[in-house]
């Protein structure tokens, strides 16, 4: 930069030297302080937070993440089954070629017909057999999976599945595509698929249904209703295998002509995928699950559980009414809280298939939201909710501020308090779960916008293969809480 060497110019920085200068004094001693009669006095203290394990067998299973299989819990030594149903999407408006167009093969217009389930990981054995069956979902009223319908991972689905002429097909399967090559297997282009081939009577009913009555493909609904409404997967045979499914899909193939080539035969594929626009939903069953939490809960026990995807959740109970004796009229700066991860016996183990994972984020969210959180499609606020990850390093998992709820929930007592005149003692009776919130496993989607900003987009309940255990907080040797209190002196 050029200075403008002119009087004008220095003048100018003498004057604002000058100005500067003139504020200042000798005495340094309150150099960064507030004026006494505005000074902020902070103080600090540590509060133990009690935690146990509750059951959560009610975890919301509309999901793109499906699963299927059947697999021994290592920690339990119980079987769990996966059983999935899918509705297929269809784009709007979607057309066949005419009728006279496609080349038949006798009274058929479908060459074969698919269905392919895209695996992203697998849990267990991948050379394991596997025995599984196809069932078609019923489009009665009554019967037919609706779109506003609320599943769970212990919605039974088999209520929804048209019983009437039998599975659609059955089949031994593995993951691992023995029918492909080794080299095939290994190309970046290859994903790991089962296929499923249905019989060739499905592809020509849709297809006949389409010429029939193009309106039932205007959009999925139409479609779900009055052409496929879905299948039901399950597994019927084979132990030691767990599917985590990206995609399903189902491919139709046929031929046709176009009168401008006549002596030309186009192959088609017609594809309708499960995308997020339609219902896709995995019933976990599992042994009841009571007696591990009894176990956890027991007086001699120093743990809590947490287990995915329909299993068990850790429960704090945050000292609120503790933090605010003889701090009435204080503010709750900090709120800091760290969870101690117990490693499991397995999880050393090199090249085990068997060992179930870490959760990789928490939700803390209060108990009496739990359930309307993840209905909503909520994300979390920083205020009743709170999202964390998993820190490998530390083998843990931190809050750094839980201030917010805390004050939230102790004002948010003492004016229901006031509006309902009750006592302290009789509101809290009634509010059992008033400071009460609940450590959930979950899967957390973000995206940064224009400005570098990066907001959550949503939060869902892991539903992988997840389990770990965590410090419990007991009366004897509860959780540390560090909390910093700030007031403003002569106030």
């Amino acid at each position: 930069m050029r200075l403008d060497n002119t009087p004008r110019a220095w003048s100018a920085i003498i004057l604002t030297v000058a100005c500067l200068l003139a504020g200042c004094t000798e005495n340094t001693d309150t150099l960064g302080i507030y004026p006494q009669h505005d000074a902020i006095s902070t103080t600090e203290s540590i509060f133990g937070v009690l935690s146990g394990s509750i059951a959560n067998n009610n975890v919301p299973a509309n999901s793109s993440a499906c699963y299927l299989g059947k697999v021994i819990d290592p920690e339990t030594d119980k079987a769990i089954t996966a059983t999935f149903a899918t509705q297929f999407h269809t784009f709007e408006n979607y057309t066949f070629p005419d009728e006279a167009h496609i080349i038949k093969d006798g009274d058929h217009l479908c060459e074969s017909v698919e269905i392919r389930l895209f695996i992203k990981n697998v849990f267990g054995d991948k050379n394991n057999p596997m025995k599984i069956e196809v069932w078609p979902l019923s489009q009665e009223k009554g019967k037919l999976i609706e779109e506003s319908q609320k599943l769970y991972t212990n919605t039974d689905l088999w209520q929804f599945v048209d019983q009437t002429s039998g599975p659609l097909a059955t089949k031994v399967i593995t993951a691992t595509d023995y029918i492909m090559s080794d080299a095939e297997r290994a190309s970046s282009n290859y994903q790991p698929n089962v296929r499923i081939v249905l019989n060739r009577e499905i592809g020509d009913n849709i297809i006949r249904k389409f010429h029939e009555q193009p309106s039932y493909f205007r959009d999925s609904y139409s479609f779900i209703r009055n052409i496929c409404a879905g299948y039901l997967f399950r597994t019927i045979g084979g132990t030691g295998t767990m599917l985590n499914l990206e995609v399903c899909t189902m491919n139709l193939n046929f031929s046709y002509k176009v009168d401008a080539f006549p002596d030309s035969t186009i192959n088609a594929l017609c594809r309708f995928a499960a995308t997020p626009e339609v219902i896709q939903s995995t019933h976990f069953e599992s042994s009841d699950l009571t007696t591990l939490v009894d176990k956890m809960n027991a007086d001699d026990s120093d743990t809590t559980l947490l287990k995915t995807p329909a299993g068990i959740c850790t429960e704090l109970v945050l000292p609120i009414n503790d933090i605010f004796r003889g701090h009435e009229n204080d503010s709750i700066a900090r709120a800091t809280m760290t969870l101690t991860r117990i490693n499991n016996q397995d999880e050393d183990a090199k090249n085990d298939d068997y060992a179930l994972g870490i959760p990789q984020n928490l939700l803390l969210v209060r108990k009496q939201h739990l359930t309307q959180f993840f209905e909503n499609h909520q994300v979390s606020d920083n205020l009743q909710s709170y999202t964390t990850p998993f820190l490998a390093t530390y083998n843990s998992y931190s809050f750094d501020n839980l201030s917010r709820l805390i004050t939230y929930c102790y004002y948010e007592k003492q004016a229901s308090m006031k509006a309902l005149g009750m006592t302290e003692e009789a509101w809290e009776k009634e509010h059992p779960d008033w400071n009460r919130v609940v450590l959930v496993p979950v899967t957390v989607a973000s995206a940064t916008d224009s400005n570098g900003n990066t907001s959550q987009v949503s939060v869902n309940q892991d539903m992988s293969l997840c389990s770990t255990k965590l410090v419990r907080g007991t009366k004897a040797a509860p959780i540390k809480m560090q909390v910093f209190y700030s007031h403003f002196i002569n106030k």
